[in-house]
């Protein structure tokens, strides 16, 4: 069995923000979705599990930090292609999201944006060249 991650971010209001990631891309799993939680399928071993603040709190002591004021984690994704990249952005924009928030990252073999979701999560967008990289990535 592959390794699986689950990237766990609260969200101010559930609804929108399902439609949010469904605009971007994401697929939702109703088998683990409820009132308080939505399970939003990035990739058949990434998902975004979207907690509201009482279910988030649930599973730590601390407090919610908010990602409007300040950064507790970059999340990044890669893309296949540069096109994809931009394609991304455009659906990020759409969706209410805040498009480029840090400079575009352009170094010929690696291209990179980024955007904050509806409650400024920032994920970094990028493509890398594989043949730049030295080859394949791991694991493929």
């Amino acid at each position: 069995m592959p390794k699986m991650i689950f990237v766990n971010l609260p969200v101010a209001d559930l609804p929108r923000s399902i439609a949010f990631y469904e605009a971007i891309g994401t697929v939702n799993n109703p088998q683990f979705t409820d009132d308080t939680a939505a399970c939003m399928v990035l990739s058949e071993t990434i998902y975004v599990m979207l907690l509201t603040h009482p279910k988030f709190a649930q599973f730590t002591p601390k407090p919610i930090a908010d990602a409007h004021a300040g950064s507790q984690v970059l999340l990044a994704l890669s893309q296949e292609s540069r096109d994809a990249v931009d394609e991304m952005m455009a659906k990020a924009g759409e969706a209410g999201g805040t498009v480029d928030i840090a400079p575009v990252q352009e170094h010929g073999f690696m291209y990179g944006r980024s955007f904050g979701d509806l409650d400024g999560h920032i994920w970094e967008i990028f493509w890398m060249d594989p043949a730049a990289a030295g080859g394949e990535p791991p694991g493929s």
